[in-house]
C-alpha cells in the first residue's frame, strides 16, 4: 500500500505518519518511511537549504531541488517490496509555486508519478498552523508566515479537491487525527 501524507507546515504529517510506522510494524508490516524534503541525499539537503533562505531563487530553487528529492525517493525506494510505503509531502509541494504555476507542475507531476488511491491533506487553519511553529521552531522557512501559510493552504485545499485526496480536519487533536486516518484506510 502506497500512501501519502501531505498538508501545510505544521499540519502534523510526520506525527501522523510515525504513528502509521509505528501502527503497521506492531502488526508485523514492513514499512518504508520518506520524509521530504530528505535529509539523505544532495536533492533534500539543497531543498533544505533554500527552504531556509529568502528570494526568488530561492524560492524556485527549494521547489526543484524538493521535486528532485521525491523523485529520487520514488525512483530508489518505489519498486522495493515493503508491506507499505508512506512518503510525507509529495506532489502538494507543488502548492509552494506561484500561480499558476503551482497548477501546471502538480498535474504534470500527478501524470508522470505513482499516483495513490490513499493521499491525506491534513488540513490546518493556518493561524493553528503559524501558532504550532511559533510554539516550536526556533528557525522558519520562507513559507512558514501566516500570509504564505493562507496562500499555500488555498492552493493546497484545490489541488486537493480537484484530485482523489482525503481530506483531514488536522486541527483536531493526534490522537483523533490518528484515528481519522485509520478509519479511513479500514484498518484497526
Amino acid at each position: 500500500m502506497f500512501i501519502v501524507i501531505d498538508g501545510l507546515d505544521a499540519s502534523g504529517k510526520s506525527t501522523q505518519a510515525l504513528r502509521l510506522l509505528k501502527f503497521f510494524t506492531a502488526k508485523g508490516k514492513t514499512v518504508c518511511l520518506r520524509v521530504h524534503p530528505s535529509s539523505d541525499n544532495f536533492f533534500g539537503f539543497k531543498a533544505k537549504h533554500f527552504l531556509y533562505s529568502r528570494g526568488k531563487n530561492a524560492h524556485f530553487a527549494s521547489a526543484i531541488f524538493y521535486m528532485l528529492d521525491v523523485i529520487r525517493s520514488i525512483l530508489v525506494y518505489a519498486w522495493r517490496r515493503y508491506d507499505h510505503i508512506i512518503f510525507v509531502r509529495y506532489l502538494m509541494g507543488t502548492a509552494y509555486l506561484p500561480p499558476p504555476l503551482h497548477k501546471i507542475a502538480y498535474y504534470f507531476f500527478a501524470f508522470i508519478v505513482p499516483r495513490s488511491d490513499v493521499m491525506f491533506f491534513l488540513d490546518i487553519d493556518p493561524v493553528e498552523a503559524y501558532r504550532r511553529i511559533c510554539q516550536t521552531r526556533e528557525h522558519r522557512e520562507m513559507f512558514e508566515n501566516l500570509e504564505e501559510l493562507e496562500k499555500t493552504r488555498e492552493k493546497g485545499l484545490y489541488l486537493a479537491l480537484s484530485g482523489k485526496w482525503k481530506i483531514i480536519n488536522a486541527g483536531k487533536t493526534k490522537e483523533e487525527v490518528a484515528k481519522d486516518i485509520l478509519k479511513l484506510l479500514e484498518v484497526s
